[in-house]
């Protein structure tokens, strides 16, 4: 294995959601060069099922991309939260739903080659109404698929960030083995 040691490292940029670092390092061959690292606090990934079995999405405006987007919910672990803890969370403000029943799934890097943003992915179910309001989550509308759809949806690419992908297809997986 071909492993990279840091010669040095520094912080560039400082935001609300992520920082951005340049590292220098010595990769094999003794050669030098940069590495512009995103480091993102690790998140969770949610697929929400509800009682007839239809998997919760929401549809959001994600600026970055100028486009609205029809995603898995999702969201920043708060400080001191446990990941099942903000599953909860992200459900009720994003969805309207508290999940009585929360499964780890597995997990996954968001973009490991340049960012350190690790996400927890969690099934959801036995949802019952309880909406928790959150102040950027206005513009989030709820769609409800059933998983028949999901392989079509994603080739369509009407799905297509790598989150709801990911997750969308590791739940296919684990509905084969239930």
């Amino acid at each position: 294995m071909a492993e990279e040691k840091t010669l040095s490292s520094q912080l560039v940029y400082q935001g609300r959601a992520v920082r951005l670092r340049v590292d220098t390092v010595r990769v094999s061959g003794g050669r030098e060069t940069a590495r512009e690292i995103v480091e993102h606090d690790d998140c969770i990934a949610v697929i929400a099922v509800d009682a007839e079995g239809r998997v919760l999405l929401v549809k959001q405006f994600r600026k970055a991309v100028e486009k609205e987007l029809l995603e898995i919910p999702a969201g920043g672990i708060d400080p001191g939260e446990s990941p099942e803890d903000a599953v909860s969370r992200e459900m009720r403000e994003e969805t309207g739903y508290l999940p009585r029943r929360v499964e780890r799934l597995g997990g996954f890097y968001s973009a490991p080659g340049y960012s350190t943003e690790y996400l927890y992915l969690y099934l959801a179910t036995d949802l019952i109404p309880s909406r928790l309001f959150a102040e950027d989550t206005e513009g989030i509308s709820l769609v409800r698929i059933s998983p028949a759809q999901i392989p079509e949806l994603i080739s369509s690419g009407s799905i297509c960030d790598a989150k709801s992908i990911a997750g969308l297809l590791t739940y296919l997986e684990y509905r084969k083995v239930d």
